[in-house]
Parts: C-alpha cells; structure tokens; sequence
C-alpha cells in the first residue's frame, strides 16, 4: 500500500480504512514513511480531521506498534492522564489513594517541557528513586504496593514517539485526534482496564479555552470507549496554579505534606479527591462517584495512602524513610527571596503560564526536551486568585540557584499577578465527561 495515496485520500478529506491507517502507522514505526510524509499525512490530519473510527483505529495501531502490558492482578487496573499545567502534582497523591482504595495504579508519565512541569521530574527529585525501571521491577512494585510512577520506555507505542516527534516541529500537534491517538495508545499500552483523563482549561492550560478542552475532553472518552477501555473526563480549571508551590522538589515536599495533613491547598484537594472517585467508580469498586469520593477521602485521612506512597518511593531505589524525614532529602536552592505585592487589593488574574516559565527561567523546567533540570529550584507560597493583600504582602517565595533567575523569575512573577478591587473566583472543577 502506497503511503502517499494514504496521505492523498486523506488530503481529500475521505475516510481512512483500518488497514490503510495500519499501514500508515507502520511506515511511521519501521521508518519506511519519511520524515515528509509523516508530516504531510499530519497536516493532512491537522486540516481534514478524523471520524472516531480512524482516531479509535490509529490509536490501537500506535498501541500496537510496541510492547502491550498484560497484568495478571486480584484487582482493576486504572490510571489517570492529565494535560498538564502548572502547580499539577496530583499524580503523587492521586496513585497511592487510588491504589489504597483496592485498585492497582502503573501510571507511566512524563517530562515537563515548555510552561508545564512533568511528572517525572518531580519524583526525580527523591534521591536514588529509579523512573525507568525494567519491566520485572516496575510489575513487581505495581503488585505488592499498589502503585508505580515511572517514565515510559522505548518499548511502549513506539510510532508515538516519532509521529509526536514530527508533529511538534510541524506545528501540528493542536490536532484533536492526534493528540487523541497520542494519549490512548501509551495508556492502553500499558494494559489498563479504565482511565480517567483531567482535562485542563484556563491559561496555564494546552487548551486554553473551555470549549476546546471539552472537545479533547469528548474525543478521548468517545476514542477510548471505541477502542475497548472505559474512560471518563474531568474538565478542571488552570487559571491558576494547581497547587501553592511550583517547581521539582517544592511539589514533592507538598505532596508529602498534603498525605500527611501537614498542609492542603483546598483547590488541590478538590480536583485529587474527584479524579479518585472517578478511578474507583470506573474501576467497579464503588457504585457511585460520591462515595469513590468519600472512600478516597478516607483512605487519605487514616494514613493509607501515605503508606503507600512511601513503599513505592522505597521499592523504585527511594529512601525508606522518604515520608518521614521528606525534608532532610529533597534537594534545596541556596538563595531564597519572597516577592511582594506592590499595591492593596484583591488578586483580579493570575497569569499561570507566566509563572510556569519562571519556574522555567530558574531552571527548573525544559525549553527543549534534551535541557536538563535543576530538581531544587521552584516557586512557593503562590497566593490565590481572590485573596486580597496589603502593600508588602508575599505573593510568593522563589527559590534559585542564582541571583540572574531569581531577578528573571521576580519580575516573570509580577508580570504574571494582576492586583485589583475585585475578588475572583474559580471552579476547581468545571465539568464531568462520562
């Protein structure tokens, strides 16, 4: 099959078979499509669009393309994607409460790049814990705790790798069923039995308006479904970080102290406890999503999913006194300055993005993937939208390696904090998608 009477059919807006968009996939995977046809069937793509069935049918190619995990467990197999944003370390917390509640929880995810921090960065930051462990260690964890965050490896949806490859220097990635097909192929790679997506809208978000972020929303659970996995989506707000602190380390440091109640930012706590519920109810252990809310809730209150957390930071090479003595072994910036609010007022807009590349600035995220990243550095203390200060009041606290990024960061963040006379508000959780 010629791939670029592939590529011309879909140039011309007809419907790709299933053998067709096999084909194509694997001229992608086996390097047979070049570099330019793998281009032009993307903006082909980009342009004509694709029904469910070609999105459900490249998904399942690019899954099949690599290695398909099989688990053989005594319970659900379930995980959560989210498309990123700032302040987003709900993955730290949401996996152990999950995987407390009876479920089991291989969540393989990925390196920040841009304005969103990554969730593999932030467990990086845990001295000695092993993100890309074999396929033994990774089974092995997954089944006696619960629970495994790790990256994903080169066996898993191959084609994804290089078709995302194309499509970022091809400015074709904003293609709902490309990104799509992206997303559901790791994840049924990875032998889920249901997933969860949390879909971010705002303007810290990929997709900034909520319309859009409700049309992936809707693409991913119809695809999904199509393709054989439950899913359900949540459409949460990122008009403003996730969490208080931004960066590596600082998010490890709030995720330890939000499963040990030392301290919960509301918003956050929110958006954790609703995606678990969602996990729980997909997963068939509760019969509704407010009590998958109430058992989660109670699985974090009791000090299971603490637990948990700190076995599987222990059994991925962490120490196994991570949640106890946190502080003493999460990496530290050596200058430290809180930023001020320079007028009395009420916090009117926050731009999230902007503080996102702060972060970035201080070093703590990627402008390419192959940057490296500084664990230590961050942003904490973020104020919320709403709150009202005085002239003098800490915005935040930065934390820097150097005085270069702590100014380039101190003046990111007064850009990004718009001080006003009214108070604003923002639903942590805007719609469900089931």
């Amino acid at each position: 099959m010629l791939i670029s009477e592939i590529i011309r059919k879909k140039r011309d807006g007809d419907t790709l078979t299933e053998s067709e968009i096999a084909a194509m996939v694997a001229g992608i995977t086996e390097d047979t499509a070049s570099e330019g046809q793998v281009a032009a069937f993307a903006m082909a793509t980009f342009f004509q669009g694709m029904t469910r069935e070609e999105a459900a049918a490249l998904t399942l190619a690019m899954r099949d393309s690599g290695e398909v995990f099989r688990w053989d467990l005594d319970g659900p197999v379930v995980d959560k994607h989210s498309t990123g944003g700032v302040g987003d370390n709900v993955s730290l917390m949401l996996a152990p409460i999950v995987a407390a509640c009876g479920a089991y929880v291989p969540m393989i995810s990925g390196r920040g790049l841009g304005h969103t921090g990554g969730t593999l960065d932030k467990m990086e930051s845990i001295p000695g814990y092993n993100a890309v462990p074999d396929n033994d260690l990774f089974r092995k964890v997954v089944g006696t705790v619960g629970c495994a965050i790790i990256g994903q490896t080169t066996a898993l949806a191959p084609a994804d790798k290089r078709f995302y490859g194309i499509r970022d220097v091809t400015a074709t990635v904003e293609s709902v069923p490309l990104i799509t097909a992206s997303i559901l192929s790791k994840k049924l790679a990875a032998g889920l039995d249901a997933l969860v997506m949390d879909v971010k809208t705002g303007n810290g978000a990929f997709m900034p308006t909520f319309e859009r972020s409700v049309e992936l929303a809707e693409s991913i659970v119809s695809v999904s479904r199509t393709a054989g996995m439950p899913c359900n989506a949540l459409v949460t707000g990122m008009d403003q970080p996730l969490a208080r602190d931004a960066g590596n380390a600082v998010e490890v440091k709030n995720a330890v102290e939000f499963l040990i109640e030392v301290h919960r930012d509301v918003r956050l706590e929110w958006v954790v406890l609703a995606l678990a519920g969602e996990m729980l109810l997909l997963s068939g252990l509760v019969d509704d999503r407010d009590t998958g809310f109430s058992v989660a809730r109670a699985a974090l209150e009791d000090g299971r999913a603490a637990e948990v957390f700190g076995r599987m930071v222990a059994g991925l090479g962490g120490p196994r006194d991570f949640v106890e003595r946190y502080d003493d072994h999460l990496p530290k910036a050596p200058l430290v300055r809180d930023v001020e609010a320079p007028v009395e007022g009420h916090v009117e807009s926050i731009d999230t993005r902007g503080i996102g590349l702060a972060v970035v600035e201080l070093g703590g995220g990627r402008r390419k993937a192959t940057d490296p990243v500084d664990p230590a550095v961050g942003i904490t203390g973020l104020i919320d939208l709403g709150q009202a200060v005085a002239v003098g009041t800490p915005l935040c606290t930065i934390h820097a390696r150097d005085e270069a990024g702590l100014d380039a960061a101190e003046e990111a963040v007064r850009r990004a904090y718009r001080i006003g006379e009214a108070p604003a508000q923002s639903d942590p959780v805007l719609k469900v998608i089931d």
